[in-house]
């Protein structure tokens, strides 16, 4: 379409130019440019419906997760008070609360059975 031959003339007047002019491949680059565009758009749609629907699952469990959470926080703070509730009751009873502490010879004294183990004949040579 660009060589001088296009422009010569044809029987009525009409030459190549006027029959297919350069605007009508600009009308045809912006049609093709404006489906691209729209496929592109509509790409981006979906992904960003993807992107959504994940993000609202993805909620949703954790929704679950911080109610459970929240439930075992529940039963073990019911326990804790039972437990506190019973050492309460059991401390002015309780024989190692009230008597003197152990001197601590007694509390580091070798232990002898410990012993019998290390001279018994299967460990002996």
């Amino acid at each position: 379409l660009g060589s001088s031959s296009d422009h010569s003339p044809h029987p009525g007047g009409l030459t190549l130019y006027t029959l297919f002019p350069q605007d009508s491949s600009d009308d045809m680059r912006k049609v093709q440019r404006r489906e691209k565009n729209r496929i592109a758009a509509q790409k981006s749609r979906l992904r960003q419906t993807h992107k959504a629907d994940t993000l609202h699952l993805e909620s949703e469990d954790l929704e679950r997760q911080n109610a459970a959470l929240r439930r075992e926080i529940k039963q073990l703070t019911e326990e804790m008070k039972h437990f506190a509730s019973m050492l309460s009751s059991h401390e002015p009873l309780c024989s190692i609360l009230t008597s003197p502490p152990p001197p601590p010879e007694v509390l580091y004294a070798t232990h002898s059975f410990h012993q019998p183990h290390i001279s018994s004949p299967r460990f002996q040579h």
